[in-house]
């Protein structure tokens, strides 16, 4: 029989025991906080008691206990009441340390902001380096997956090359390229996303501008043979006036990526066009080589966390291999008709479907021509400008495969009845 006596002793004991686990409960947080204290970068090892030298240590404290909001106050009151002070570039740094350390959309931002300003006011100095390299980290950290918008990408490419440029014989430029084959495999995958869409749904021009344009200036990317060898297949489709094209795709898979998979089927492609079948490269061999056996495996789990995860998957991303140091510049599409140079009214490199804007001096005009145009066609002049020379010069003459050469050039739209075709092949 339990008495009230022993109740109060039982009531006791549990409250000893619920006390004991709060306490140690807080000595493991108290502890886990301590371990989490990261320590500050760029100290200042100068043994002085100087007034500004600390308020600079108080702030680093408060730095590495996460008390950001705290430490800038503290390094705000430095600039402000020892301007001439020799720790001043240092605190201006450890203002920007503080809000990349916050971390979030907005402190990342302020720490753009903050470090760009060092660079501007510090450029000699060695850590001007770094700020530029965490400015390439801070949109680093923000990129999304290749099938979203690669605006955080292409700032992470433009503040990598800046680091290559500027800070070439820093600790931190073979960081940043390493960080710039990540960001543009990114980019590229970005690029053959939107390309291989295109070639599904029988776009071929708009499929080959994207491929030719990605196989071009990303190399390295680890879809780089995939990408030709449906560029390849773009050009074939698009008529014997870009057999050259499909060719040279093809040739490329053969030379520059020989490992790939898809290396017999671009052979037996050369052998139909009746082009000759390129050695390998030797360099390309062992670049490629070399990948394979240092990618980063997946692990069992990486399929199932992919769908949650926001960042992109760069495992595939090379290890060696200068990058391309160039911005990424969309090319013009195949179904684009060129303008020769010296035509009237145009400029070299001016293409049909420019505009172009000049003064009208003469008011009339917008009455008189309900068009406006400055230089109207001349009365009777010939439909086709070949038919008819000027000055009575004879007509140049046509090339030699004037069907490939007079042939419409390609469109985006797919014709009515090939689109009747699939939807019969679909119904069946």
């Amino acid at each position: 029989m339990v008495t009230s006596s022993s109740k109060r002793l039982f009531g006791a004991g549990a409250g000893w025991r619920l006390a004991a686990a709060l306490s140690v409960a807080a000595a493991l947080m108290l502890t886990s906080s301590c371990a989490r204290r990261k320590k500050y970068e760029n100290p200042i090892t100068k043994d002085t008691l100087q007034p500004d030298k600390v308020l600079f240590d108080k702030a680093v404290a408060d730095i590495e206990r996460s008390r950001f909001e705290v430490a800038r106050l503290t390094l705000n009151t430095l600039v402000n009441t020892y301007d001439t002070s020799e720790f001043l570039a240092k605190a201006k740094l450890a203002i920007a340390d503080s809000w990349f350390r916050e971390g979030g959309s907005h402190g990342l931002a302020q720490a753009e902001a903050e470090y760009k300003d060092f660079i501007l006011f510090y450029p000699t100095m060695e850590e001007a380096s770094e700020a530029q390299y965490k400015i390439c980290g801070i949109h680093f950290k923000q990129m999304e997956k290749s099938d979203r918008d690669p605006v955080h990408a292409l700032r992470a490419e433009d503040e990598c090359r800046q680091v290559l440029t500027q800070f070439p014989n820093t600790k931190h430029a073979s960081k940043a390229e390493q960080m710039m084959r990540q960001v543009q495999e990114v980019i590229a995958d970005h690029e053959y996303v939107a390309g291989g869409y295109y070639h599904h749904k029988g776009s071929y021009p708009a499929a080959a501008n994207r491929l030719q344009t990605l196989t071009d200036q990303y190399p390295l990317y680890s879809g780089a043979d995939e990408a030709l060898w449906k560029l390849g297949d773009s050009y074939g489709k698009m008529g014997d006036r870009f057999e050259n094209q499909s060719a040279g795709a093809y040739t490329k898979i053969v030379k520059d990526y020989p490992l790939s998979p898809r290396v017999e089927e671009a052979k037996k492609k050369l052998e139909a066009l009746g082009r000759a079948i390129p050695e390998a490269d030797p360099a390309a061999v062992a670049r490629m080589q070399y990948e394979l056996d240092n990618r980063t495996k997946p692990t069992k789990m990486s399929h199932v966390t992919s769908i949650f995860r926001k960042s992109p998957d760069m495992r595939l991303a090379a290890k060696a291999g200068a990058p391309p140091t160039t911005s990424l510049r969309p090319g013009i599409p195949a179904s684009v008709p060129p303008v020769a140079a010296g035509t009237a009214g145009t400029s070299a490199g001016v293409t049909a479907n420019d505009v172009t804007v000049s003064t009208v001096t003469d008011s009339t005009q917008l009455d008189n021509s309900p068009d406006a145009r400055k230089n109207p066609p001349a009365a009777g002049a010939a439909a086709d400008p070949a038919a008819a020379p000027e000055n009575g010069a004879p007509a140049a003459a046509k090339p030699a495969d004037s069907t490939a050469a007079d042939a419409p050039l390609p469109t985006n739209r797919q014709p009515v009845q090939q689109k009747k075709q699939k939807e019969k092949k679909k119904k069946k």
